[in-house]
């Protein structure tokens, strides 16, 4: 038999088959928990809600319904970053950082809940987004775990594929995919712009400590 020619879809097969059940496990299971905990917090705020105030930002993103299926797409999205981990390290830095990021949210919206402004939509006309409004109720806002995850996970990708050595239509397809879900959350009425902005934050000093903690461990590789 000959041998599959070393190429970047190669390492991607590679990746993805390796402990390929236990990342399905902890992908699914992590979800489901972070739910079971963003509903409980949504559940048990410690004080009354504030609504978070709309900014000129808002003023230039449309509401446009077909954006639903960009936004529920962030629960593909997150999954391959766990699923392109090249060993145990990298997924449980992926791991840790993302349950750091998920804590630090949950308690914001627990000590500061918040919520979106009244948009005005009649919302029966749009049934995909009444569902979703009849179970987030518009709640835990600020800042946007959407967008933390969304931005997050892009870097975490972008490491990947340029370790990968992917084609740059490949990695631009990757930011654009998180720019969709980011505007996306906006675009649905699920999210106000400063939701996002403070989303973005957190998203961008978990990155930093993702990046840190992988660029130590090829440090550390290099020296053995």
């Amino acid at each position: 038999m000959v041998p599959e020619p070393e190429t970047w879809t190669h390492e991607l097969k590679e990746r993805a088959a390796y402990l390929w059940f236990g990342k399905m496990l902890a992908i699914t299971g992590g979800i489901a928990g972070f739910f079971f905990a963003y509903f409980w917090v949504m559940r048990h705020p410690l004080s009354a809600m504030t609504v978070v105030p709309l900014t000129w930002i808002d003023d230039l993103v449309f509401f446009y319904p077909p954006s639903f299926l960009v936004y529920v797409s962030l629960w593909v999205y997150v999954g391959l970053a766990p699923t392109l981990a090249r060993d145990a390290r990298e997924l449980a830095a992926w791991g840790a950082v993302s349950f750091a990021m998920a804590v630090i949210g949950l308690g914001i919206f627990m000590a500061l809940p918040t919520m979106i402004p009244d948009f005005g939509v009649d919302w029966a006309r749009y049934p995909l987004l009444a569902f979703l409004k009849s179970v987030d109720v518009s709640g835990n806002a600020c800042p946007s775990l959407h967008a933390a995850f969304a931005v997050f996970t892009a870097v975490v990708l972008h490491t990947q594929l340029t370790a990968m050595r992917a084609p740059r239509i490949v990695r631009v397809g990757n930011a654009l995919w998180c720019l969709a879900i980011v505007y996306s959350t906006m675009a649905t009425r699920q999210h106000v712009a400063l939701d996002v902005i403070a989303g973005s934050v957190l998203a961008g000093a978990a990155s930093m400590v993702y990046v840190g903690v992988c660029a130590g461990r090829v440090a550390m590789t290099r020296r053995s």
